[in-house]
Formats: structure tokens, C-alpha cells, sequence
């Protein structure tokens, strides 16, 4: 597994993992490129052999208390082998970095195996936004992982490009 940092050349490949992820409510090109190009954010591919199968962005503002995970998607034939984990794991401890103390994320109702995860990795469902993810009508779980409460263990990457 390779994570790297997501730079603009990679925006194709990770439309097309977007598109085939979230076929309903996949963001556009433009507000992807825009995320990659943010100061405030930092974006990560996952490579097989050279090939972007997945990738990770979280929003976190240097210096601020919080942050969000913007979205982590892989390609259906990579899901279930620990690479949203460490995706996730990743994103994680470039918040730390960046000085958070609390991460958030929303998740699908309908998304068992992610939210599953997100749980796992000592997230808490704090919340719920009704029939926010359009035009499907699926509730949104809103979670948050206390990063005082919950550091990032030994066995999680201390550096976001891990």
C-alpha cells in the first residue's frame, strides 16, 4: 500500500473512483480540484502498482480545534482490505498535526461497513441530518472522534504521508 500526497495531475482518477463511489451525489470536477488545491486541507491517494485505486481528504484548518473528513473512496474490488482504514488513519494524524483536537464526519445511514468502521476506530454518532444525502433520501450519521479522549495509537501512522 502507498499513500502520497493527492496532487492536481491525480483530479481523472480520483473523479472516476468519485463518480463510481457516490453514482447519486458524486461531487463535480470543479469542487473536487478546488478541495485539492485548498490550503486548508489535505488530500491522499492510496496506489497498487501504480494506479490511484483510492483516495482521503480532510478539511482542518491549521491551528483550529476541529476538523472534518471530507470523504475517503476506494474502488470496489480494494474495499475490505484495511485501506479506508488506513486512509482514514492517515487523515487522522495529518488533523493532529495541523492541531486539532476533534474530528468529524458524516456517514450514510445506508453505509453499514463504513459507519462499522468509523465505530472501530473510536468514533461516536453524535448526531443525525434526515434525508441530507440527495437525491436518495438517506440520513446522515454525524460522528466525532475526540483526539484528547482517543490519541492516535502506535500502530497509526504519526505522519500524514505515511
Amino acid at each position: 500500500m502507498t499513500l502520497r500526497p493527492a496532487i492536481p495531475a491525480d483530479l481523472d482518477a480520483i473523479m472516476l473512483i468519485e463518480n463510481r463511489s457516490f453514482p447519486t451525489d458524486a461531487w463535480s470536477a470543479d469542487t473536487m480540484a478546488a478541495e485539492l488545491a485548498s490550503p486548508h486541507g489535505q488530500y491522499l491517494i492510496d496506489e497498487h502498482d501504480g494506479v490511484v485505486i483510492g483516495y482521503g481528504g480532510i478539511r482542518a484548518l491549521q491551528g483550529s480545534a476541529d476538523a472534518d473528513i471530507q470523504t475517503i473512496a476506494l474502488l470496489a474490488e480494494h474495499r475490505g482490505e484495511g485501506r479506508g482504514r488506513a486512509l482514514l488513519r492517515a487523515l487522522l494524524a495529518a488533523a493532529r498535526e495541523r492541531g486539532a483536537r476533534e474530528v468529524f464526519l458524516d456517514v450514510r445511514a445506508d453505509n453499514p461497513a463504513a459507519a462499522g468502521l468509523y465505530l472501530a476506530e473510536h468514533f461516536e454518532e453524535i448526531g443525525r441530518r434526515p434525508r441530507y444525502y440527495q437525491p436518495d433520501d438517506v440520513d446522515a450519521i454525524v460522528m466525532r472522534r475526540d483526539l484528547r479522549r482517543h490519541p492516535l495509537s502506535a500502530d497509526e501512522p504519526q505522519e500524514a504521508n505515511a
